[in-house]
């Protein structure tokens, strides 16, 4: 007899070489943030092949595409992956490397889709097969990566656009080159951070290199400024707090004889509690303000971008009971996945909704990190990621 679990193991076996035609393709045309013109065309085409899909392109923004089955009653749920790819040169010499000079998909966005792609087919078939009440959404999101002009990504466009309206619950999950296959990360609530950009101008009056003491310096008055910032995690938020406040760019003056006008810094912000995010912002406008007692002046801007990740529990629990059924001999860890920014927040934010981290090492030694130029995955991870998020949807479907 074949049970539940054993069925969903052995259909998505059955797709497997197909996962991997998808994720390679995907990752040998990689396109940056708001340009998946191809990767969303891609997309839409193979989900058209699904009978009963219904296939939207444009939900929000352009690249944005929606893909929808439904029994036209009972609970719904969505399932996201993000497209995009990083501005990075890969140094892979596999023979799917990227054709796209400086353009790279260094962080699992290939192996998202083609899973939910993968998720897709076999829910379709269950569809089709009357085993389903509900309806389940796939969203295939642009700009996960980068922000536009605006500020925004792509999860809020989708958003306001109302790929969430009456949805019940989001999934997603992503790749992780720390674990290896077979560990899979779960942590309810705050689990990765809000990510604020700050940029400030410290103004003084500038003048000549030789004659400094008749006008003001900004470089000088930096340099208790920089003091101040780099303790405001260590001094002024508690230990238990994850709190880093890091500078990225010093920019100023053009000449070695002339003390500049001004000194433009920025860096990034990063938190989880939304009060450790406000006492942030404050404590780092204090810093720069230590410039007024230097004769100076300065300008501050703090621009919020993604909230925390926050993982409902209940819809954790769901993903780990799946886990746990489908592969019994996983390793779980349930501890926050870092610092690191996650536009899938927003979703997170507008209805219960959980991300878990797969692991995917490819376990040769070279360091393949996320967001590096060697970056890469064992392809046997997408059958796992289909299998849980698959099952997980069908399970919520039918409240079990």
């Amino acid at each position: 007899m074949v049970t539940k679990n054993k069925a969903i193991l052995i259909r998505t076996k059955g797709i497997s070489k197909q996962l991997v035609e998808w994720r390679r393709t995907l990752h040998r045309f990689p396109e940056l943030s708001f340009q998946e013109l191809e990767t969303s065309s891609f997309v839409a085409d193979n989900l058209r092949k699904i009978p009963g899909m219904h296939v939207e392109v444009g939900a929000g923004y352009q690249t944005a595409v929606v893909g929808t089955l439904s029994s036209g009653s009972g609970p719904a749920i969505a399932v996201r992956a993000d497209m995009d790819a990083l501005p990075i040169q890969e140094e892979n010499n596999h023979d799917y490397r990227s054709i796209h000079d400086g353009v790279m998909h260094a962080c699992g966005h290939d192996a998202h889709t083609a899973i939910v792609l993968g998720v897709a087919n076999l829910l379709g078939e269950s569809f089709q097969a009357g085993e389903i009440q509900g309806t389940v959404k796939f969203l295939f999101q642009p700009a996960e990566e980068m922000a536009d002009g605006f500020g925004s990504t792509g999860a809020p466009y989708m958003i306001q656009a109302g790929a969430l309206e009456d949805v019940d619950c989001v999934m997603a999950l992503h790749m992780s080159p720390e674990n290896q296959l077979g560990e899979v990360r779960v942590h309810d609530g705050y689990s990765m951070a809000n990510v604020d950009v700050f940029e400030a101008k410290v103004i003084g009056t500038g003048g000549h290199g030789a004659y400094p003491h008749l006008g003001t310096d900004p470089i000088w008055m930096l340099g208790p400024v920089l003091q101040a910032l780099h303790g405001i995690a260590a001094r002024r938020v508690s230990p238990l707090d994850p709190a880093v406040i890091s500078i990225g760019t010093i920019r100023g003056g053009a000449a070695s004889n002339v003390i500049p006008s001004e000194v433009v810094i920025s860096g990034t912000i990063r938190s989880y509690h939304p009060n450790v995010r406000k006492l942030l912002h404050t404590e780092l406008d204090k810093a720069f303000s230590l410039v007024s007692a230097l004769d100076g002046k300065y300008e501050l801007t703090i621009t919020p971008e993604d909230p925390a990740l926050k993982n409902d529990p209940g819809v954790n629990s769901l993903i780990r009971a799946t886990i746990k059924d489908l592969y019994p001999h996983y390793t779980v860890f349930e501890t926050p996945f870092g610092l690191g920014g996650e536009d899938f927040a927003h979703m997170t934010q507008a209805v219960p909704g959980a991300m878990f981290f797969l692991g995917c090492a490819v376990g040769d030694g070279e360091n393949r990190d996320l967001h590096t130029p060697h970056f890469d995955i064992d392809e046997r991870v997408l059958p796992v990621g289909v299998s849980i998020l698959t099952e997980a949807a069908r399970r919520f479907l039918a409240a079990e």
